[in-house]
């Protein structure tokens, strides 16, 4: 996916939604690959995780500035973690909020990518059923 199009003042908000997204993907797949030994799912969340992305990498990178990030220090809700299951809920909604972010920024940009993370955040809603309620 490109981000050409996407105005300079929406890259940092791009950025750290993609890294949120691929982030929380990526606890949920090795909470299922290590912990469950789900090669369905982790594969899944990896072929998944593999498709989020945008070019080119060096606008994102350029926009990043995380150091005076206002919201940077933990909050307490971040802490509410009761049990593995509280984290893998946690990583679905992360990632998912993160997927819509990017599906409304790029509506105004580059619709095929807003589609692109259209599907991604269907198919974490159809995984989170599937992995909770299974």
């Amino acid at each position: 996916m490109t981000n050409n199009t996407l105005p300079p003042e929406l890259l940092r908000v791009a950025d750290a939604n993609l890294n949120r997204l691929k982030e929380g993907i990526r606890v949920i797949e090795d909470i299922a690959r290590y912990v469950h030994n789900d090669k369905e799912l982790s594969t899944a969340l990896k072929h998944l995780r593999h498709r989020c992305r945008i070019e080119p990498l060096e606008a994102l990178l350029a926009s990043r500035d995380s150091i005076n990030d206002v919201l940077r220090p933990t909050m307490k809700s971040e802490m509410d973690r009761t049990d593995l299951r509280s984290v893998i809920i946690a990583n679905y909604k992360r990632a998912q909020e993160s997927s819509r972010v990017l599906e409304e920024l790029y509506k105004i940009a580059d619709p095929e990518c807003s589609e692109t993370f259209k599907h991604i955040r269907y198919e974490l809603y159809t995984l989170e059923k599937k992995n909770l309620l299974s």
